[in-house]
């Protein structure tokens, strides 16, 4: 049915797909209306802190006139925008290259090191005999932090003195935890102040109050046990002369939170979902100002920090959700002059000790007649330091609000909204109340025929948020930080006003009645841009067009998902092989693929097989599958064909060439068999199509493109 789905859409895309026109960085050269435009650095406009030791750039040629095409081009790159303005390209001239080729051109100047910062700008001929060039605008890049002794920051974290938690019947949901740290810039003009972070769990930065950035969910999900990615801001408008303070929340995220299916199956770390990679969350960063005569300051994570777990955030969840009290708010905790005496000294992540759990999954049977079944390790789940590598994917942010199309009120304090869309992502919920006034939030796709909503399919995932009010009599605002939901309905339930404890908040306002909440959805994704519309004379198809979109956005979140609502969320094999190609045509995808195949990559099994779905946290049942295993051919070739990247196809090679052998060793004569999980045609409606015969197939289609 999904074959048949995508034919057909295929079809209508090759009749009927108009390519938006995305144009910053624009220049317009004479009456040829010829324009360079969309320039990009590693599949991403002006980014920071990267780390190919030669990346790629890109950049798109428009024209009002048809038939035009580039016939040569110019690079230029200089270290400074001022020498690129003078002309100066002392990174990188590579002189005029005769070629229409706009896409991947691989840098090859001056070797650059950590923290050079690039300005580049192209020059185009659409003619061969033109001596006017048509010239872009000036694009940027910046290199990140190359070599480990870069780094003088070293993870911190708090006194965990919690048991590992063993209960399946209850969760276990920490608080998220707040750092901050003071610091003197000194007087000296300021040329550029950068900051590189990560963290074992999630975060949200700030300097003296204000967000780094609008990132969500960062640094993402890797196999914790290989890597952790870091992200890069120039944060030097944020500093001042003087008194600084530097503030991060950090959650447990996938790092060591709630993952995917562990709790409703009893896989993974003592059967519970969580301490996947580890049981305590932890978070290293450090930011480099540089000043106008040279020199340079560093304020990095030391035992000089504080840390607190009494804050507002009292739960904190990626599939459960959030609890956030107003009352316990610190206002003021990321700016200087913050009273933090009764904040703890921080501990260096290295020293919360190791402590010991079961781990419980599956394991190929390795002898004749052996079962499938899950046996139990023991772990250490103590920090582990694990290699650092530039975050290479697309930021995580709210792409678009949604306001609710009804309200239905379906008992005294108690609303149903329904946004007319369904979604992933959080609510902005705005409300006025007694302080201590509890708000809970349950979020669902569907509704029962009598109004009530629907929750079953969500499984083990809670997906429900508290807010707990303050009493700010001019309103108050909640938005989840460390949590996301797929939904399209929303139930606010208004808890009585005299279940609120009045001695909560010394000098809370007033009591006062709560009014009906406002809830606006706020849609969250990689920032995968559209590159494509779709629209015809029948409303049912254009439907069904923003369906197939929609669905795209909502499981593109840091990787390709199988869904956003119930307890999975992870990157299942499958569903990306299958989809990748209708996803090249909706999307610019090239950076949000470039980051999951390196996670496809690293989860190969040993066999060669590649699983079914990556990262891989634990296995359920067999580790590998007819058709999702043949992820590991499939999407490096497609993003191939459709970016024309040769480095993908460099990078995952050895890996490939793995995968074939063991399809070469597993066969019956070139013929395929049944083994691994047997999901086979997923979405098949009556009799099951023999797995012998999909394993023939995808080892026919694997070979061909791998040849």
């Amino acid at each position: 049915m999904h074959q048949h789905f995508l034919t057909t859409l295929k079809r209508l895309l090759g009749l009927a797909i108009v390519f938006a026109v995305f144009a910053p960085l624009t220049v317009r050269a004479g009456n040829r209306g010829l324009a360079v435009v969309d320039l990009q650095c590693e599949y991403r406009v002006n980014p920071l802190g990267i780390d190919p030791p030669k990346p790629r750039l890109s950049w798109q040629v428009h024209s009002a006139q048809r038939g035009v095409k580039q016939a040569a081009y110019q690079i230029l790159v200089a270290s400074s925008r001022k020498r690129l303005d003078q002309g100066q390209a002392d990174l990188w001239d590579s002189g005029k290259v005769a070629s229409g080729d706009t896409v991947n051109i691989v840098y090859q100047g001056r070797p650059l090191g950590s923290r050079d910062v690039c300005f580049w700008k192209v020059r185009v001929w659409g003619s061969a005999n033109a001596s006017d060039p048509c010239t872009s605008a000036i694009a940027s890049w910046s290199m990140g932090l190359l070599a480990p002794s870069d780094w003088k920051a070293d993870y911190i974290s708090y006194r965990d003195k919690s048991p590992v938690y063993t209960d399946r019947k209850s969760l276990f949901l920490p608080a998220a935890r707040q750092y901050r740290k003071e610091f003197r810039s000194g007087e000296k003009p300021i040329r550029r102040a950068t900051v590189y972070a990560t963290a074992l769990g999630i975060y949200e930065l700030y300097i003296n109050g204000r967000p780094v950035s609008d990132q969500r969910l960062a640094p993402g999900w890797t196999d914790y046990r290989r890597r952790a990615y870091y992200n890069t801001y120039d944060v030097t408008k944020l500093l001042v002369h003087g008194d600084n303070a530097l503030g991060t929340w950090v959650a447990d995220g996938w790092y060591s939170g709630y993952v995917g299916f562990g709790l409703l199956t009893g896989i993974g770390t003592e059967k519970i979902g969580r301490y996947t990679y580890g049981k305590t969350p932890a978070v290293m960063l450090q930011l480099e100002i540089e000043y106008a005569d040279g020199t340079r300051k560093i304020i990095r994570t030391d035992k000089s920090w504080k840390v607190t777990g009494a804050g507002p955030i009292r739960e904190a969840d990626l599939l459960m959700g959030e609890v956030y009290d107003a009352r316990k708010e610190n206002p003021g905790w990321a700016a200087p002059g913050f009273d933090d005496s009764q904040w703890e000294p921080v501990i260096m992540a290295s020293d919360n000790g190791h402590p010991k759990a079961t781990f419980y999954d599956f394991r190929n049977p390795t002898k004749p007649g052996e079962r499938l079944e899950v046996k139990g390790r023991t772990i250490d789940l103590g920090f582990k330091r694990p290699k650092l590598e530039a975050f290479p994917g697309l930021a995580v942010r709210v792409v678009q609000e949604l306001h609710a199309k009804s309200v239905t009120e379906r008992e005294p304090g108690k609303y149903i909204y329904d946004l007319g869309q369904n979604i992933a992502g959080v609510v902005r919920l705005e409300v006025k109340g007694h302080a201590g006034q509890e708000i809970t939030l349950r979020y669902g796709e569907m509704l029962y025929p009598d109004g009530r909503l629907m929750t079953e399919n969500l499984r083990k995932a809670r997906a429900t948020d508290q807010y707990i009010l303050k009493g700010d009599p001019k309103g108050e605002v909640f938005v989840p930080r460390f949590t996301f939901h797929g939904f399209q309905y929303v139930e606010v339930t208004v808890g009585k006003a005299e279940t609120a404890t009045s001695s909560s908040t010394a000098g809370s306002a007033p009591s006062q009645k709560c009014e009906q909440p406002r809830i606006t959805g706020l849609a969250i994704h990689s920032d995968t841009r559209l590159t494509s519309t779709f629209k015809c004379s029948d409303p049912m198809v254009n439907r069904l067009f923003k369906n197939v979109v929609w669905t795209q956005r909502n499981n593109f979140i840091d990787l390709p998902t199988d869904c956003p609502q119930r307890d999975e969320r992870m990157g299942w094999t499958g569903d990306a092989q299958v989809y990748v190609a209708t996803a090249t045509y909706n999307a610019d995808v090239a950076a949000f693929y470039t980051k999951w195949i390196r996670e496809l990559m690293e989860s190969q099994r040993p066999s060669g097989a590649f699983p079914g779905y990556a990262p891989f946290p634990f296995q359920h049942g067999w580790d590998f599958g007819t058709a999702w295993a043949d992820a590991g051919i499939i999407c490096p070739w497609t993003i191939w064909q459709a970016y024309g990247d040769k480095r993908i196809i460099e990078q995952c090679w050895d890996p490939m060439t793995r995968f074939m052998q063991w399809r070469e060793r597993t066969s019956r004569n070139y013929l395929g068999i049944k083994h691994g999980n047997t999901w086979g045609d997923w979405l098949t409606q009556g009799d099951l199509t023999p797995i012998e015969f999909i394993d023939t197939i995808y080892f026919a289609i694997t070979s061909r493109l791998m040849a």
